[in-house]
């Protein structure tokens, strides 16, 4: 809980149609179930779950009403000795009228008690022959033996050791109708939505309810935990699933299949949802709750480092599952085209130039390039494939580039960089066996020269090739392949890169082209600027000198798109990528990570356009305004003290 995970759970007990009784027994044990031995903080119960919600007209009985009562007592006093929030549904008759409640137990009291609102009448429902609707206003009454119980829908419950995680409550209807409570809890501080169902099996109905609290949980953005009446409710002509969900800003983070075990249990992020909302400008949260009339009651619960039992994705920019993989793929490469079409389009040219290494950046670009061209009509021999080996062009990298700038019907050109950068070595005065940055800058600098020169011999744009992980480390060198005329990979992360190309080889229908494509694949990351090995193969490898780049882009994506602190970076990624590295290892790379995250801003300042992909992107113009002399101190500095 120190980094804002909270275990929640949702839960549908065993129950039989108006014996409270065996209710209130098979609550106790699947909550008991639930805290001592899953570790469960928040708890959250079916609707009605006390009586059952099929009792029809038994529901107008004293001895049931009463015995209700009496168990929700008896349920308090055996949990007290829990550490958790539990909801659970029953109900209340208040001033002779009957009410659909859910009723919150923490500390061996009831600490409040929320009314349905909205009560159904059409189709299988006929609520309203027994219940009345909930009122905002709350009100102190008298319950269970318990004095001064807040009573009414405008009710928040807030943890007193946890900022971030405010909870709101709703029942059943309340989540289906147009001006749900849920959207009037949370702008009034909820974070979490308790959600207490008992919503019949019907065929097609599971799918559209996921679909629904979904985007309802998005929308919020706010987590969503809901229980369901289970199969036990299941009487005359209702029959019930037990299908429950948890959500967190319209993510599904576990769900109890349809007439399963009925236990949906996970961790929500509340500090996330707290991250989403400051940075969602039309989500405006009240000052305070208590300005919009809502009543807050605090709870406390000890403090403790949730075990994780969600999925931590180890590379969030990349989907599963290999149809969503390629669906992905083909929009993200319809973005970058159709961007680089309309800008050759508005600049009038019908050419484009691109060094070509033989490495993965520059083949999306082409990639990318042709697309644009094929959009427009033009002739792909408008696209000049320059390739420009160096001092440590490998033949490896230089044949893809030759056979990939062929097989996509572009011209090739090839201009060696040896014999200029030497001059430019004489004329600075510096020793070619000195193979430090300078030795390293000045040939990234003469192929920019070189195609920045000939775009103005063609009429052309030089197209960037640079990915967006390279521009967040600043492993590009400024002035050199940092520039270009329009940079069609800037907010494409290296992971994405290479699923991209992948892509583009299972799809592309030539034999030769997507050889060559996956032999990109297999070839290591490399800006190729120092001499190769003896035997001629890569010896400067960029991920042993900056770090794997699958664990940059998990960094790049907890820091710039969640924000969090650089201790839950670090938790999160030992979650995701445990098997793969140790401690010692990530927390290195993670360092280095912020090191250089911060110091070369600088290049990001004065980045080329270059077309938005995602959610996460380092543009000055539209996504990270960042100063380039801000410190990272403060970020290492909690590093140190893991």
């Amino acid at each position: 809980m120190r980094y804002g995970f909270v275990p929640a759970a949702a839960l549908t007990p065993d129950i039989k149609v108006a014996d409270v009784e065996y209710n209130v027994g098979s609550c106790l044990k699947a909550i008991s179930t639930a805290v001592n031995n899953r570790g469960r903080k928040i708890v959250v119960l079916p609707e009605l779950c006390i009586t059952a919600y099929t009792c029809g007209d038994l529901f107008f009985q004293e001895a049931l009403l009463a015995a209700a009562e009496d168990g929700l007592a008896y349920l308090a006093e055996q949990t007290a000795e829990l550490d958790a929030l539990i909801f659970v549904g029953a109900p209340l008759c208040v001033n002779a009228k009957l009410y659909n409640c859910a009723v919150a137990l923490c500390g061996g009291e009831i600490i409040g008690i929320v009314p349905k609102q909205n009560i159904p009448t059409y189709n299988e429902f006929y609520e309203g022959r027994h219940f009345a609707a909930g009122v905002d206003d709350v009100v102190p009454i008298s319950f269970a033996g318990f004095d001064d119980i807040p009573f009414g829908a405008h009710q928040l419950f807030s943890c007193d050791s946890m900022p971030n995680l405010v909870i709101a409550v709703e029942i059943g209807e309340d989540s289906m109708v147009a001006s749900a409570p849920a959207i009037a809890h949370t702008a009034a501080g909820a974070t979490l939505v308790a959600s207490l169902s008992a919503t019949g099996a019907l065929v097609g109905r599971s799918a559209w309810q996921r679909t629904f609290l979904s985007a309802q949980s998005g929308r919020l953005a706010c987590a969503y935990i809901y229980a369901n009446a289970g199969w036990g409710e299941s009487t005359t002509d209702g029959v019930f699933a037990g299908h429950n969900m948890v959500f967190e800003c319209g993510r599904l983070l576990a769900e109890a299949a349809p007439f399963g075990d009925g236990i949906a249990m996970s961790e929500i992020d509340v500090d996330l949802i707290a991250s989403e909302r400051r940075r969602l400008t039309g989500f405006e949260v009240g000052p305070d709750a208590r300005l919009a009339g809502y009543t807050v009651t605090s709870f406390s619960l000890g403090i403790a480092a949730a075990k994780l039992t969600r999925t931590i994705d180890a590379h969030p920019f990349v989907p599963d599952g290999e149809e969503e993989r390629r669906a992905r793929c083909e929009e993200i490469m319809d973005i970058q085209a159709h961007a680089l079409a309309k800008r050759l389009a508005h600049t009038g040219s019908t050419r484009a130039l691109i060094g070509l290494s033989g490495g993965l950046d520059s083949t999306l670009a082409l990639l990318v390039t042709t697309r644009a061209f094929d959009l427009l009509g033009l002739d792909r021999s408008g696209i000049i494939s320059v390739t420009m080996p160096g001092f440590g062009t490998t033949g490896r990298t230089y044949s893809n580039a030759c056979s990939l700038a062929t097989a996509a019907g572009t011209e090739l050109r090839e201009i060696s960089i040896a014999d200029s950068v030497r001059q430019h070595f004489f004329d600075i005065g510096h020793s070619e066996s000195d193979h430090d940055a300078t030795y390293e800058n000045a040939q990234a600098r003469e192929r920019t020269q070189i195609l920045m020169d000939l775009s103005n011999q063609e009429g052309g744009l030089v197209i960037g090739t640079g990915d967006l992980s390279e521009l967040v480390l600043g492993w590009t060198t400024y002035n050199g392949d940092h520039m270009s005329m329009y940079g069609v990979n800037a907010a494409i992360p290296k992971t994405l890169v290479r699923h991209l190309v992948r892509y583009a080889a299972d799809t592309c229908g030539d034999e030769a082209e997507s050889s060559v494509l996956h032999d990109v694949l297999d070839t290591p990351v490399s800006p190729e600027l120092l001499p190769a090995q003896a035997d001629g193969t890569i010896a400067q490898k960029t991920e042993d000198l900056v770090g794997p780049y699958e664990l940059h882009d998990f960094f790049i994506y907890q820091v710039l798109r969640r924000s969090f602190a650089p201790g839950k970076v670090y938790r999160l990624a030992c979650a995701a990528f445990g098997d793969a590295y140790d401690k010692a290892t990530i927390l290195a790379w993670l360092k280095v990570f912020y090191r250089r995250f911060f110091s070369q801003q600088f290049k990001r300042s004065c980045a080329p356009d270059g077309p938005k992909v995602g959610s996460v992107g380092v543009s000055p113009r539209s996504d990270l305004r960042m100063p380039s002399d801000a410190l990272s101190s403060l970020w290492l500095a909690e590093l140190e003290e893991l």
